[in-house]
């Protein structure tokens, strides 16, 4: 099994729970999404997704784990771009989305992480 790097759970959990706040918002009909087996620890082992959110997460988990670059930067600042195109936009949405009422909801932590 794979082990990440603190730096790289610590990227992860950030899209689970942008993906998962966004979800819960904007969809209906979330069903379990399971967490990878790598990650334990850091989340419950499962999240509440709609079908299409956890397309996109299992798409984004894929991509971090497959990531070529060490270290990694933060994906706006990536000259390789592994995303699509549709997902680099659905990405950007729900970062938008999710960072902005994290940051009303008073969680400065998050605030570090939308402009760097």
């Amino acid at each position: 099994m794979e082990q990440f790097t603190p730096d790289q759970k610590k990227d992860l959990k950030v899209l689970v729970d942008f993906v998962r706040i966004f979800c819960a918002a904007r969809h209906e009909g979330q069903a379990a999404f399971h967490i990878p087996p790598e990650l334990s620890g850091m989340f419950r082992k499962e999240v509440a997704l709609c079908p299409d959110c956890a397309a996109l997460l299992d798409y984004s988990l894929l991509k971090r784990r497959n990531c070529p670059l060490d270290p990694k930067p933060s994906c706006k600042h990536c000259n390789i771009h592994c995303y699509s195109k549709e997902y680099r936009a659905r990405i950007r949405e729900i970062m938008a989305f999710s960072g902005r009422r994290m940051i009303m909801r008073g969680r400065l932590d998050y605030l570090w992480h939308y402009f760097f």
